[in-house]
């Protein structure tokens, strides 16, 4: 007995702590997921349901741009069956050390346990130049932001309950019909329940896509049935704002906003002094009343801005669990769209009297 128990000690010991499976992964007929972000963990575990559990590695309160890879993600890494990853080259500064380390060969880049999120998305801002470190933080395959896009969200979940049933086949059926109830639910917070009834979900993406949305509501007299996140932002399209991060592309294209300027000078690029005073002038000269940017970035320039300016800066996490209000990918978007909504909206005239 002595013995025996000598063998398992050395064993143990000669696998190291990597070797054993950190207690998120246990679980009987449940695949062990990793997602990069919070967003993608959110839509897998919605897709997914009971059949997955999932870890995320950024949190949604920090920039997931720079992300620490650290052991401890290592070790998550290690039991996974599957790494799903935002793509695009956001993760690029730490993705490769932690599958590295992970040691774990089931998630390699070339198989069946890593899944690129990206593939079918809309891109947007992709270089048509060769991209070069003087450019600032430009990502040479687009802007990899895409998921603030609520139509990118919706195929971004089509494509991991795909991915889920290549890995599960048993459960396939219930990834499909998850899929559907969050794609279901994703349309309603966009159109409105009424009109995702009458025209259907899929209609009114498509027509959406084509930039025929609003011909097909005023054809069919639907126009006042238009609710959700559409409705409420409908009255601010072709409204300018500023950024703080070329972070928001996505989401202002979505809903027909116009971004006048960033404050960064160029992506990842600190604002100058010169810079910040070039776009309090821009501000004044264009009507320009709101900034929108994300909790993690330094709030000296954009207050500086508004104490000169008057405009709005208006705080929301792209991310969720970024604040309290993102619990889930609805809320975060529902939230961004509240606080844009409530900072657009023309100051009430004063009473007459």
């Amino acid at each position: 007995m002595k013995w025996k128990t000598m063998v398992v000690l050395l064993t143990l010991a000669a696998s190291g702590p990597v070797g054993l499976a950190p207690a998120w992964a246990y679980g009987a007929d449940r695949l062990a997921v990793v997602t990069t972000t919070t967003d993608l963990k959110c839509i897998t575990e919605a897709v997914g349901g009971d059949h997955v559990k999932v870890m995320s590695i950024a949190s949604g309160a920090e920039d997931p741009h720079f992300v620490s890879a650290k052991p401890s993600f290592m070790m998550t890494a290690r039991e996974a069956d599957l790494w799903i990853a935002i793509g695009m080259e956001l993760e690029i500064g730490w993705e490769g050390l932690i599958l590295e380390g992970s040691r774990n060969p089931k998630i390699r880049k070339d198989s069946k346990g890593y899944l690129d999120a990206s593939h079918g998305v809309l891109r947007l801002e992709v270089p048509t130049e060769k991209v070069t470190r003087t450019m600032g933080d430009v990502h040479p395959l687009g802007n990899p932001h895409y998921w603030l896009d609520p139509l990118n969200a919706r195929i971004v979940a089509k494509t991991i309950a795909g991915r889920l049933a290549e890995l599960d086949p048993g459960h396939a059926e219930d990834f499909t019909r998850n899929l559907r109830a969050f794609q279901q639910t994703l349309d309603e917070r966009m159109f409105g329940k009424e009109l995702v009834d009458e025209v259907g979900g899929d209609r009114l993406w498509l027509m959406e896509l084509k930039g025929g949305l609003q011909g097909l509501l005023d054809e069919r007299h639907l126009t006042s049935k238009l609710g959700g996140w559409a409705g409420k932002m409908l009255p601010f399209r072709g409204e300018k704002i500023l950024t703080y991060h070329k972070s928001w592309t996505y989401f202002v294209n979505r809903f027909g906003l116009v971004v006048a300027d960033q404050l960064e000078p160029k992506p990842g690029i600190p604002p100058s002094p010169g810079h910040v005073l070039a776009v309090i002038e821009q501000v004044k000269s264009g009507h320009i009343r709101t900034l929108l940017m994300e909790p993690f970035y330094e709030r000296k320039a954009p207050d500086l801005i508004a104490e000169k300016t008057g405009l709005k800066v208006v705080v929301c996490a792209n991310s969720v669990g970024g604040d309290p209000a993102a619990k889930d990918y609805f809320t975060m978007i529902g939230n961004v769209v509240d606080k844009l909504a409530a900072a657009l909206k023309p100051a009430s005239e004063p009473e007459r009297r």
